[in-house]
Formats: structure tokens, sequence, C-alpha cells
């Protein structure tokens, strides 16, 4: 007989969702609660399938909440799951170490949560059932420099053995250094599944035994667009392992480019930005569409774009409001906007277009400026936090000059662009 559990990791209940989108309070109202909405979900599903067991790999919490009405709320979904008949197994992440609620909730008795001190704990089965045990550790403390693997007990011989560790592997970008150990070990361990959490983007590694980092269950900001889930897995008594990706985000971030080549008219623009939206909402399953645009092609509408930020804006909001459930986190212009000036303004006469040539081709070119950039950069980047220095590394003289130039232009553009005549502007 299989068994079969859903594995979930890093919900942090009551995050909330950081997008330029929830100034409005109404999109507030509707995505402030998606952390919960996914842990509901998650609960749904485990419901649904009739599995055996809810594995949860650290992160529940997102730190040091103090409002019991989170604690409320999750033993009411845990009391769901217990009269469902699913057992459920925790692990304390590095966020659920600072929080009051890990110390003062009581869970009903189906729920298992693992100490600082590893543990194997045998699941109840039907007779004649393969054993199946769940091995576990928790942190009392936010940081856990070293290898926890080495601390695990020994699979159990004859058994189905599943471990679940909250580590960032070899690590990665945006997480900090938490547990970590090699995917090699992991697999050479003896186990038949690996229940992961602490990464935020979902993995998954195949080889003698399956280990599987399913990502977190809501994004909360641009960084983690996409389509957000858990892993249903089955292990039969061959120690076959199948998994499945559930969905469960509520709001998914995502991107979209948006050519405003050839447009002609604000009305134009308007159009591009609807018809961008709407190709992103159809690809998009989770019930709510965050997404942040990026406007690129050549256009005598670029300028108005750079000038007008704010009524910008209020067009891309104009045409996510005709879409369902579709909201602006952002409009960013792209650095492939160009503008193609009028008759009048592309005369040589012009001061606006001198200024354009003289900044493109003496200012933007010469020595005195990457200079002065260098200087003006290098006083800049003093006074960021180290973890951030990293992008201007000194060491990277031709990456650092790239980007001073695209950052040059860029701000060129703009200050061009405010400089236009209203005339330039075709409002249709």
């Amino acid at each position: 007989m299989a068994f079969r559990f859903v594995h979930a990791a890093d919900i942090h209940l009551d995050s909330p969702l950081r997008t330029l989108a929830l100034r409005d309070a109404g999109v507030g109202r509707l995505i402030a609660d998606a952390t919960r909405e996914a842990l509901a979900r998650i609960v749904d599903i485990c419901i649904e399938e009739q599995v055996d067991a809810l594995v949860v790999a650290g992160d529940l919490y997102d730190g040091d909440q103090t409002s019991m009405k989170t604690a409320l709320f999750l033993a009411g979904q845990m009391r769901r799951l217990e009269e469902a008949g699913v057992r459920v197994y925790i692990i304390r992440g590095n966020h659920d170490a600072t929080s009051r609620i890990t110390r003062e909730l009581t869970f009903p008795a189906n729920v298992t949560v693992f100490g600082g001190h590893a543990q194997a704990v045998e699941v109840a089965r039907p007779a004649g059932a393969t054993p199946v045990f769940i091995h576990g550790l928790s942190f009392a403390r936010p940081h856990a420099p070293e290898s926890l693997l080495p601390k695990f007990k020994a699979p159990v011989a004859g058994a189905i053995n599943i471990g679940v560790m909250h580590t960032s592997l070899g690590g990665a970008e945006g997480h900090d250094v938490y547990a970590p150990c090699a995917i090699a070990d992991l697999d050479g361990s003896g186990f038949d599944y690996w229940a992961l959490g602490h990464i935020h983007k979902r993995a998954v590694y195949q080889g003698r035994c399956a280990v599987v980092m399913p990502g977190n269950p809501q994004g909360r900001d641009i960084n983690e667009a996409g389509p957000r889930s858990v892993t249903l897995v089955s292990i039969d008594d061959a120690r076959a392992v199948t998994l499945e990706e559930r969905l469960t985000s509520v709001a998914e971030f995502a991107r979209a480019e948006v050519d405003l080549g050839g447009a002609q008219t604000r009305a134009d623009v308007a159009e591009r930005l609807h018809r961008g939206l709407a190709e992103l909402r159809l690809s998009v399953g989770s019930q709510h569409l965050v997404a942040r645009l990026r406007l690129g092609g050549a256009t005598v509408m670029a300028g108005w774009a750079r000038r007008d930020a704010d009524r910008l804006l209020a067009e891309a909001m104009a045409a996510a409001q005709r879409l369902d459930h579709c909201f602006i986190d952002k409009v960013e212009i792209g650095a492939d906007l160009r503008d193609i000036a009028p008759a009048v303004m592309a005369s040589d006469a012009d001061p606006t277009h001198e200024l354009a040539h003289l900044i493109s081709e003496r200012v933007l070119v010469s020595e005195a400026f990457a200079a002065a950039a260098r200087t003006a950069l290098s006083d800049v980047v003093g006074q960021l936090p180290p973890e951030l220095r990293d992008a201007f590394d000194p060491g990277r003289d031709a990456a650092r000059d790239a980007l001073i130039v695209a950052l040059a232009r860029e701000g060129a553009a703009d200050a061009l662009a405010c400089l236009s005549a209203d005339a330039t502007e075709q409002d249709g």
C-alpha cells in the first residue's frame, strides 16, 4: 500500500505581499491574506486527495509574530486535518525560531513538531503495509551554519524513510546560508525521499532517492514570480517515488514585455498595455495576477512615457481593470524604448536634438565622464550594505563601465523627455 503525503515548505504565515499594487486598498483586501489562503488550499488538497500526511519542511511562520489570530487560524487548519485523519509532521526553520507562536501554540494530537534533537518517528499504518519512518530535526536558533545531515539517525532497514530538513543546500541567491549540504550526500544517505525547505524556488532532483525543494506556496513579490505550489508524493511498497505538483498560489506575480513600437497616441499605448496584460492573464493559473510591465519599441510616445510616469501608470491600471483579478505591480521603461520624434524635432536646429546628440556622441564616450562617474559610483557603493556591493565589484571594470553608460543613457533619455515640448505629445 503506497504512502501518500503532501510536502510543503516556507508558508510564512501572514508575511505581507510586497507590491506597489497594495497601495490600492481594494487590492490589499483581496490579497493581503494570501499566505493564509495558500495554507487553506494546502489543507484542501490533503483532504481531497485523502493523503496519509502533510509534511512541512520549515518556516511555517514568518518570524516574530505576536498576533494570536494567526495561532487560532493555524490551529483551525490543523483540526481540519485531524478530522480527516491526516497526520502532520513539522520541523522548525530559521524564521520559526524567532516566532512567539512556536513557543505558545498547542497543536492538536495529529501534529508532530520535531525538536532540537534528531528523531525518527514511525507512522501508524494498516497491518501488512510497509513501515514508514519520518526523520526530522528543528533548530531553536535562527542560524545553522553547519550541515544537519550528520545529526540524522540512520535509515531504518526494510522501511520507507523520509527525511525532513530546512537547508540552503549549496547556496541560493536571496537566501541566507542555512544548514548547508550537498545533493550528492542526500542522494547517498539511504533515504527514499528528502523533503526540503528554505529556498523559495521549486527544484526536484531524482537519483537513488528523490530530493525535493517545493518552493513557497505563495510568492510575495516580483522576485518570487510564477506559479507556486506544493508536491503530492506517493511512495509504494517497492519504494518507487511518484511526484505531482499542485498549484496553491492565490496571487501570482509575473512579468510581461509590452512592445509600443509604432504607437502614435495614448489610446494606442492603452491598447498595447491591455493586449499584453490579456495575454499574460491567460497564461496564469492563479486566482489573481500581479503584473510588472516593461515597455519597449520605437514610438513617438516614448518621450511621453518617460515624462508622465504617473499618467502611464494610470493607463496600465485602467487596462488591468478591464480584466478579472488583474493588478499592476509596476511599469518599467525598457532600455529599448526609443523615441521617434516628429520631423520638427529631428531638425539639427532644434536645441533638444542638439543636446541629445551632444550627450550621446560627446559626453558619454569621454574619459572625463567615465572617470567622474566611477568616482560617484564608488562613493555610492561605499554606503550600500555589504551584500549589495558585489553588483559593483571593482574587479569587473568592463561590466561596471557598461552599467554606468547604460544608466547614464537612461537618465539622459528621461531628462530629454522632460525638456521636450508639449507639442510632441499626441493624445489622440
